[in-house]
C-alpha cells in the first residue's frame, strides 16, 4: 500500500490486472503520492520523432503499425528470471514481460485501441505460459497494428513499422534509435539514439514531477491503460 510521503515508480507491467492497478492509482491518490511506470520507450527521442513525422502528414494516414519482438530465452531453474516462466508469479508470458513496452508504444504513437484480437501458444517449450504470441489491434484512429512475441526464435529482433497511404517510418531497433522514412518524394535516415542510460530520461522526470507536485509523463493511468489491453489479449486467445 502507498504511504504518505513515499511516491511510487513502478516497474513494468503495473499489475497482474486492472483492478490491481484500480488498487495502486486509489491508494496513490489516498495518501498524495505521486505514481509512475516504468514505460522507458516513452522518453526515446526516436518515438518522440516518430509522433511529430506522422502529426505533420509526412506519411499520411497510418493504415498498418507492426512490432517484432524477439529474444531466445530458456532459463534453467537456477536462473534468478525463471520467475518469468510462472505464470503464478509472472501473470504471463513474453506478451506479459516485454510485450506491455510494446503495446505502450503503440498506445503513445497512435493513441487508444478499440479492440483487440490474439493467438498465443507454446511452440518450443512446455511451460506454464506462453513462448510466442501475435496480438492484433484496431485503433481509433481506424489503422490496424500488429505485435509478435517470441521467446522461441534465435534471431533477436526489435522492431517498429508504419505504413501510411503516403509513406512510411522503419525502426529497426527501437534500442537504438534509426528512423529511416520513405515517401513518394524521397528516403532519408535519421539517427535518434536513446541515452545511454534507457531509464534516465524517465527517472529525470518521475523526480521533476515529485519537485514540482505535477503528474509524471507516465503515470499509474498509463500503466492501467496497458493492463486492459493485456486482459483483452489473454482473455479468450486462439490457440495454435
Amino acid at each position: 500500500a502507498a504511504e504518505a510521503g513515499k511516491h511510487v515508480l513502478c516497474e513494468k507491467p503495473m499489475a497482474m490486472n486492472v483492478a490491481e492497478c484500480d488498487r495502486m492509482i486509489a491508494a496513490c491518490l489516498a495518501n498524495e503520492v505521486k505514481l509512475g511506470i516504468a514505460y522507458y520507450r516513452h522518453f526515446y527521442p526516436a518515438i518522440t520523432r516518430i509522433k511529430e513525422i506522422i502529426a505533420a502528414g509526412e506519411i499520411g494516414q497510418p493504415v498498418i503499425a507492426q512490432i517484432n519482438a524477439f529474444e531466445w530465452f530458456d532459463p534453467e531453474r537456477s536462473n534468478p528470471r525463471h520467475w518469468l516462466i510462472e505464470k503464478e508469479q509472472s501473470g504471463g508470458g513474453p506478451m506479459f514481460d516485454f510485450g506491455c513496452h510494446r503495446i505502450e508504444v503503440l498506445l503513445n504513437v497512435l493513441g487508444p485501441i478499440i479492440h483487440t484480437a490474439s493467438v498465443l501458444n507454446t511452440v518450443v517449450f512446455d511451460r506454464q505460459v506462453e513462448d510466442t504470441g501475435v496480438a492484433i489491434f484496431q485503433f481509433e484512429r481506424g489503422c490496424c497494428g500488429a505485435l509478435s512475441i517470441t521467446h522461441a526464435a534465435r534471431e533477436s529482433q526489435d522492431t517498429l513499422d508504419i505504413f501510411g497511404n503516403r509513406g512510411s517510418i522503419h525502426v529497426a531497433s527501437l534500442n537504438e534509435g534509426t528512423i529511416r522514412v520513405r515517401t513518394s518524394m524521397a528516403e532519408r535516415i535519421e539517427a535518434l539514439p536513446p541515452a545511454t542510460n534507457f531509464h534516465q530520461p524517465l527517472i529525470d522526470d518521475f523526480a521533476q514531477a515529485i519537485l514540482a507536485q505535477q503528474d509524471p509523463r507516465v503515470t499509474g493511468g498509463t500503466g492501467r491503460d496497458v493492463a486492459i489491453i493485456e486482459a483483452e489479449i489473454y482473455r479468450s486467445p486462439s490457440r495454435i
